[in-house]
């Protein structure tokens, strides 16, 4: 493959056609092979059937996202070709069965553009693998075949991945991977291409989603208690935690639903446990009073927020970036809420490391929000590096103090903390208390609890907040600020020009105000990209700096941007500059 080329792997066919594993399978011998990847999944929010699909992008060099077109598709039905046949380009290839009498693919529909490559899937799952189950594995076992891959590559994935199945099960699926390996060699040896050869030096890499990034980052980061009722997209962050508690010495709670997981993480956090829950946007409006509760009894929290379609149900499966204002402004009133957003598993790792911190030296809830787009993607990364990590618990003590005060008047506004049962006795209730816990309603102690929390916000900005990161060149004749998972997209469509920088946000509150006023003022023409409908981002911008941005690229149909668009809208931008 060239080394500035991209290549776009895709199969597609109905749930429980074992979809998301074969792209996932795709994806590690890609890796393995000495390539980078980015895969993208699509499915429906339905309990049964229809259609899924998995792409991944391959590329010999770091890649950052999902692109629009197709260079090979495996279609295990006819939807698959009817869905997708509009992204396959010149030279494109579709893998096909066209024997299968249950999802029959009719060879006419595949465009001329592309090379057909029938093969039957069905026969070969039932004849050699004794069940229609292993067409998938069939299905990759050609693919690999066509592309020229390593097909021991695929044995031991599958070895691998059914190792805690029977030997037998696992013979089976190697002689499907064999069996359509060798039967693409047989009939299409003169079509194979060198897509996946493996190469002589591999980069340790590896394979990773969002949610994994910011389970490995809460292990990492000391976490010892979460609380989690499933909700898509973070989901899997409790598939991911709840088999590693004995291992890493944390307890994961399955609640009834997220207000108590919400206020089960508080009640641990004052026992003195670091705590985390992860939702989403709907979940998160059932944590609302709880939220503004950790605010005002000072208890330290992590949160993760998926943002996906909304509002209500919405698109439970699909992404956006519509949750920005509401965890800005989640709760009555006023208290310090820190709020970050990851744009990559990267940054979903070193953040969610960095919440923990947070929580504990501020005393107050951390929010880390992320989106489906990142959440449920797998990119190929070096291994996390955090031998700079060190854990900070703030001002927390468990030795007895003389008349201790725990919402003490501080000038940064951090009082010192303690638990239960250490002889430090203190109320941690809902209400307005004086420094010793008690209510207390009257003016002058309401402005100096008020002003001592907010304090703490003012010594965060001072001590800990970072600038955004600034891409591409200093100046550029198009400027773009973004956040969350656009930044993938954005970064690999600015590798096609040298006069586009891009402004990338991943602290929300505080904000950085004159960093960012610094970049825009500067900037000659400037394009705000979020996947929303309002331009939540835009309009924070305006009024935190007092700049407006006008030219909006704006996304809410449940799809992430692509590359592709954003080089269009590039190229449409510098033609009027």
């Amino acid at each position: 493959m060239p080394d500035n080329s991209v290549f776009t792997f895709k199969i597609g066919g109905e749930a429980g056609f074992g979809i998301m594993s074969a792209g996932l399978v795709f994806s590690k011998i890609a890796v393995r092979s000495g390539y980078y990847i980015f895969d993208y999944i699509e499915y429906p929010s339905i309990i049964r059937g229809g259609h899924n699909v998995m792409q991944v992008t391959v590329s010999s060099k770091p890649v950052c996202s999902q692109y629009s077109k197709t260079n090979f598709l495996v279609a295990l039905n006819q939807e698959t070709v009817d869905l997708h046949k509009h992204e396959l380009v010149k030279g494109s290839g579709v893998l096909y069965d066209p024997e299968n009498p249950y999802h029959y693919v009719h060879p006419k529909t595949i465009p001329k553009a592309a090379k057909k490559f029938p093969v039957p899937i069905n026969k070969i799952a039932i004849e050699i693998g004794k069940s229609v189950i292993m067409r998938n594995t069939v299905a990759l076992g050609a693919s690999i075949g066509l592309l020229g891959g390593n097909i021991r590559y695929l044995k031991a994935i599958i070895s691998e991945s059914f190792a805690h199945k029977s030997d037998e099960v696992v013979k089976r699926n190697h002689l499907c991977a064999q069996a359509g390996y060798d039967y693409v060699l047989e009939h299409f040896a003169k079509d194979r291409r060198h897509i996946l050869k493996p190469k002589k030096e591999v980069k340790k890499q590896i394979v990773i989603t969002g949610n994994e990034a910011v389970s490995l980052g809460a292990i990492a980061g000391g976490m010892t208690f979460a609380a989690i009722y499933p909700m898509t997209p973070t989901s899997a962050i409790l598939h991911n935690l709840a088999p590693l508690q004995q291992k890493y010495a944390f307890v994961y709670k399955q609640p009834e639903d997220e207000i108590s997981a919400i206020n089960m993480a508080i009640g641990a956090s004052f026992a003195g446990a670091r705590s985390m829950v992860a939702t989403s946007g709907g979940g998160f409006s059932l944590m609302v009073e709880a939220y503004g509760l950790a605010g005002m009894t000072e208890n330290p929290l992590v949160i993760i927020e998926g943002m996906r379609g909304s509002p209500a149900t919405g698109l439970p499966t699909w992404t956006e970036q519509g949750d920005l204002r509401f965890v800005l402004h989640a709760h009555q009133g006023d208290f310090p809420r820190i709020v970050l957003a990851a744009g990559d598993v990267e940054e979903a790792f070193h953040l969610t490391l960095k919440a923990f911190n947070l929580a504990d030296k501020y005393q107050t809830p951390v929010l880390l929000l992320v989106d489906e787009h990142l959440c449920e993607s797998h990119m190929s990364i070096s291994p996390f590096d955090y031998k700079y990590y060190k854990l900070n618990r703030g001002k927390f003590t468990t030795k007895k103090i003389k008349n201790y005060k725990r919402y003490k008047l501080a000038s940064s506004g951090i009082s010192e903390r303690t638990i239960p049962g250490v002889g430090n006795f203190f109320v941690s209730n809902s209400d307005e208390h004086s420094e010793f816990g008690f209510s207390e309603e009257s003016a002058k102690n309401r402005n100096e609890q008020m002003n001592k929390r907010m304090q703490k916000l003012i010594t965060c900005e001072k001590e800990d907040m970072e600038d955004p990161k600034l891409y591409g060149p200093k100046d550029a004749k198009v400027t773009i600020v973004s956040w969350g998972s656009n930044k993938g997209a954005i970064l690999d469509a600015i590798n096609n020009f040298d006069n586009v920088n891009y402004l990338h946000l991943t602290w929300i509150n505080p904000f950085p105000i004159k960093m960012v006023r610094e970049v825009l003022e500067r900037a000659k023409y400037l394009v705000n990209i979020e996947c929303n409908y309002s331009a939540q981002m835009g309009g924070l911008i305006a009024e935190k700096t007092g700049i407006r941005i006008l030219d909006n690229m704006l996304k809410f149909d449940g799809r992430p941007f692509y590359p592709e668009e954003i080089t269009t809208k590039l190229n449409r931008v510098l033609r009027g500059v």
